[in-house]
């Protein structure tokens, strides 16, 4: 009882909102339709005073005005009579379809509006806007809320008059059960005569409030006759509590909305009396039905569309409640089963309208969807429950026909995929059956509609193929099923197949992404029929022969996304290709597969790429498609030639390439050149690196050997074979390629060029030890000079015709120039470094030869000097300095040799040698002086000759009388002495007699 009384008062709060809000949508409804647009206003003020209140003014408070428009060039007509319709109820009242007899319909003589200035005659027209509703604490607690407590107080008034009758024990439970009865039915009698005698009490809400309280009070009576006493059995209470609801909704057609949802409280709560332990489920779902859809019908005629969605959801928990119950029979799953298909399906249609009705039928639709799969899966997957769940699915798929329930189906197939991948160990027979059943209803109406509708339908023809498919696989594959399983793969390919045959000629199929849907779902199930008939190494052919196939259907269609799908089943193709085992021979590794069938893969990749470089319609892919073609076509012979040899093939591929390259356009396979080139400096990567590595060691003083160098087979292989095949190629096709390119191409052949010759020269020596580096490596320096040297000379002397050679016949004679210039460059820069620097024989142990001057010092001298020729026309003050350097270090390395023969390092310097390095000295100090005032015409390149020969003469002085003054006795130190003595008078008078004039001036100034 307390639960119902609880359910009373919360009804009567809601419905009070609710009137509010009616009651302001009323009025702005009259606002903008009717009193807005009529002729009259809603209140008259008349002259004579006549009317209902004391100020003189008649009421229509809502009016319905009735008029006759005529046309405004005709002439004023007579006055007509306007009907008006006078509801004297309060603004809450609920508007039946049936007119209350109390309505009061009366004839007025209205004019038409009067023209500016002027009043109908014996009508004062004021027009007032309806006021707003008033929510006053004297309006809430005085005028609405007192009607609604005092039905709350006569119900409970009622209990607890059984309540004192079974304390005082004056009535027997039979007596009070029919007095309870009596009760509410007087009270329901009582809110009849409210609404016939409407013109006294004129307020509506006392004949809801007696309805109410009477409907509340059958309720606990029937309640308190099964419960309490037990006077009847839970089927005649049900029955009771039936008849009760049927009776509300009766009685909300004549009193509104307050017993429509006591109604709808008691009807949802009548099946809680049935036992837990023994329920009829089929007549519990057939009261259902029949209750939620009076209320439905309902909410319908009287447009309370809170009442239909409040039953729907209490129908829908029942449904919930009955599942939860579990051990259905076969009558039991019928009847829930049409429960669900009603309250999902036939009742939303009926109880909704307007602009909500689809969002609303779509939602109790899902929610039976969902209903629908718990009671096939807790029904056993029986053939029963998936005959429920067809008819969900028929009628989904009828819904679809609306355009904003599309989605239905989708959803209803996605449902029916999700319970066959749930179903466990299913028999084949019966799996099948269900399949085919499901793709069928879903599968044949999007295929009638998928070019009539959006892409929906598209997704949904796609989701069947590809999960029925999947479905099918996880569910019944066993081992040795791969063939038939790849039959059905193909069959179900068939099903967007055909759906892309039915809209090949659809004039808007490229104007959405249906096409490459279906197209995409098709292709994928192909790959998957492959994969699973044919042997597991074919997989990439299969990919690489799909994605060709979809970009040939993308040309053919005019549908640029199907060419999109294609590029992304060549990148699958590369990705399987990447992961095979044969994909080490790409580096030189052996696999454990025969090389045919990495063969077989590898091409059909390189011929995918090769068309999707050709045809394709994306540039940017085109050039990449291109690049891959020749990595996909080199991984192909990498399968079958040896890995000593595969960089010999890659050369000569990349010969082929750039002959091929001759007939296209400037720079057309500039994409698959770069990748050749890219591959050919790749395996030279490893030998370069061995070889930049010794180089690196070199110059911090390591003697480079021969067997730290890679050996010359690879090197051959690796390097020279590919130098000589990218020179090839830049000859033959250097027109292919722009000058960035040729430039490029240019020079990485010299640096693997210049990197085999270097390494197989030295092969000529072979320098394996630090003896065999003493006694020859400055002879293998200086011949290495020379012939870098001489290849500069002969280049700049036109020698070389490099003029002729097609990447640099642009540049001519600069080429020339710019060759020749660098290879002096090196010889000069080796030379300085290794001879002059690093392994100079001062320092260094190297054997220079026994012969004075015929040995290898004057050799060394003489290549730097012809090299510096060409370098004064880079700086000649720095080519000047050089030569000093050279010349002063000539000059005591030979002086060294002539007292300690080949090997220049020994220890320990005689005094002779010592006196005639101070003589060296000031000889090279007067040869510099005499070299400078030769050439004192270019003044800044002799002033630094002067420099010089003046710093060797302060050298030779210091050494004098520093080091020989003390270190020699008896006749070398007065010789050491004489010596210096002369030269420096020689000098001075050098200087005074060759340049006597600036020094006269000077001496002048002094003066």
């Amino acid at each position: 009882m307390l639960v119902t009384l609880v359910l009373l008062v919360f009804g009567v709060m809601l419905f009070d909102m609710r009137g509010r809000l009616k009651a302001a949508e009323h009025r702005l409804a009259l606002l903008e339709g009717g009193i807005g647009d009529a002729p009259f206003p809603a209140r008259y003020r008349r002259a004579d005073g006549d009317g209902d209140d004391d100020a003189g003014v008649k009421t229509a408070a809502p009016a319905s005005v009735v008029e006759r428009r005529v046309a405004m060039d005709t002439a004023p007509p007579h006055p007509m009579p306007a009907v008006v319709i006078d509801r004297r109820s309060s603004e809450g009242e609920t508007h039946s379809p049936a007119r209350s007899a109390s309505d009061e319909v009366r004839e007025i003589d209205a004019p038409f509006p009067p023209d500016d200035g002027e009043k109908a005659e014996g009508i004062d027209m004021a027009v007032e806007r309806p006021a707003r509703p008033s929510f006053s604490f004297e309006d809430l607690f005085g005028r609405r809320l007192p009607i609604w407590a005092g039905g709350v107080t006569l119900a409970v008034a009622g209990v607890l008059l059984v309540k004192y009758s079974i304390d005082a024990g004056l009535l027997a439970p039979l007596v009070r059960v029919v007095l309870g009865l009596l009760f509410g039915g007087a009270l329901i009698g009582g809110a009849e005569a409210a609404l016939r005698l409407e013109d006294r009490v004129r307020d509506a809400r006392v004949r809801q409030a007696l309805a109410g309280a009477g409907l509340a009070t059958l309720y606990a009576a029937i309640l308190a006759a099964h419960m309490l006493y037990g006077l009847v059995g839970p089927g005649i209470a049900f029955a009771g509590l039936a008849g009760v609801t049927g009776l509300a909704m009766a009685l909300s057609l004549r009193f509104g909305a307050p017993s429509a949802l006591l109604g709808l409280v008691g009807g949802l709560a009548a099946p809680a009396l049935v036992e837990a332990g023994q329920p009829n489920v089929p007549l519990l779902s057939c009261y259902l039905a029949l209750a939620v859809g009076g209320l439905c019908v309902l909410s319908r005629t009287q447009r309370w569309m809170w009442l239909g969605v409040s039953a729907l959801v209490g129908g829908a928990g029942w449904g919930v409640v009955m599942l939860a119950m579990g051990a259905l029979d076969w009558a039991s799953s019928l009847s829930v089963g049409l429960l669900v298909l009603m309250l999902g399906m036939a009742l939303p249609v009926l109880a909704f309208s307007g602009t909500r009705a689809a969002l609303l039928r779509m939602g109790a639709a899902v929610v039976a969807a969902g209903q629908m799969a718990a009671l096939v899966a807790t029904g056993g997957f029986g053939l029963l429950q998936w005959g429920l769940f067809g008819l969900l699915s028929l009628m989904l798929v009828w819904l679809g026909r609306d355009a904003a329930l599309r989605p239905l189906a989708a959803i209803g197939a996605g449902v029916a995929l999700l319970l066959a991948a749930v179903w466990p160990q299913p028999e084949m027979g019966r799996f099948a059956l269900v399949m085919l059943g499901m793709v069928a209803i879903y599968g044949g109406a999007a295929l009638l509609r998928v070019w009539r509708g959006a892409l929906v339908e598209a997704g949904q023809i796609a989701g069947l193929a590809l999960g029925g498919f999947a479905v099918a696989l996880g569910q019944c594959w066993r081992v040795g099923l791969d063939g038939e399983f790849a039959l059905l793969a193909l069959a179900a390919a068939g099903l967007p197949g055909a759906a892309m045959a039915m809209g090949w000629r659809c004039g808007t199929r490229r104007e959405d992404a249906r096409f490459v849907t279906l197209a995409s779902a098709a292709a994928l199930l192909l790959v998957v029929a492959g994969g699973l008939g044919l042997p597991e190494w074919s997989l990439a052919m299969v990919i690489a022969a799909v994605a060709a196939a979809l970009l040939r259907l993308a040309a053919l269609a005019e549908d640029r996304r199907v060419e999109w799908s294609g590029w992304g089943f060549a990148f699958g193709a590369l990705v399987v290709l990447a992961g095979s085992d044969d994909v080490v021979r790409l580096w030189g590794e052996a696999a454990d597969e025969p090389g045919w069938q990495g063969v077989m893969r590898w091409a059909a990749g390189a011929a995918m790429a090769a068309l999707f470089a050709w045809r394709a319609r994306f540039a940017e892919g085109r050039m990449v498609a291109q690049g891959v073609a020749v990595l996909l076509a080199y991984g192909a012979v990498a399968q079958t030639v040896p890995a000593l040899w595969v960089p010999v093939g890659l050369a000569l591929g990349l010969a082929m390439l750039a002959e091929g390259a001759r007939r296209l356009a400037v720079g057309r396979m500039a994409p698959a050149l770069g990748v050749a080139l890219a591959l050919v400096a790749l395996w030279a990567a490893w030998p370069l690196g061995i070889w930049l590595g010794r180089v690196l060691l070199s110059l911090v003083g390591e003697p480079v050997l021969v067997r730290d160098l890679p050996g010359i087979g690879e090197v051959a292989r690796r390097i020279a074979l590919p130098a000589m095949a990218l020179g090839l190629a830049l000859w033959r096709g250097g027109s292919a390629v722009d000058a960035v390119g040729r430039r490029i191409g240019c020079c990485v052949a010299a640096v693997l060029g210049g990197v085999a010759a270097h390494v197989a020269f030295k092969q000529l020596f072979a320098l394996g030890s630090l003896a065999e580096v003493t006694r020859l490596a400055l002879a293998e320096r200086t011949l290495w000079e020379a012939v870098l040297m001489g290849l500069g000379f002969v280049a700049l002397r036109g020698r070389i015709a490099l003029a002729r050679f097609h990447p640099l016949r642009k540049a001519g004679e600069n080429v020339e120039r710019a060759v020749g210039t660098c290879l002096i460059a090196a010889g000069l820069g080796h030379l300085l470094v290794y001879s002059v620097v690093l392994h100079n024989p001062l320092w260094f142990p190297q054997a220079v030869g026994r012969w004075p001057l015929l040995n290898l010092l004057p050799v060394v001298l003489a290549l730097a000097f012809v090299a510096l020729k060409v370098a004064d026309g880079w700086s000649r003050r720095m080519a000047d300095g050089v030569r000093m350097a050279l010349i002063a270090l000539f000059g005591v390395a030979l002086l060294r040799q002539l007292f300690v023969g080949s090997l220049l390092t020994v220890r320990g310097v005689g005094q002779v040698e010592d006196i005639l390095r101070s003589v060296l000295a000031l000889a090279l100090a007067i040869g510099f002086l005499l070299w400078g005032i030769r050439g004192q015409a270019q003044a800044a390149n002799a002033r630094d000759w002067r420099i010089a020969s003046l710093l060797l003469m302060l050298f030779a002085v210091a050494k004098v009388f520093l080091f020989d003054a003390s270190g020699l006795t008896g006749l070398l130190r007065i010789a050491s002495f004489l010596a210096l003595g002369f030269s420096l008078i020689g000098i001075g008078w050098l200087y005074n007699r060759l340049l006597r004039e600036p020094v006269n001036n000077s001496a002048t100034i002094a003066a």
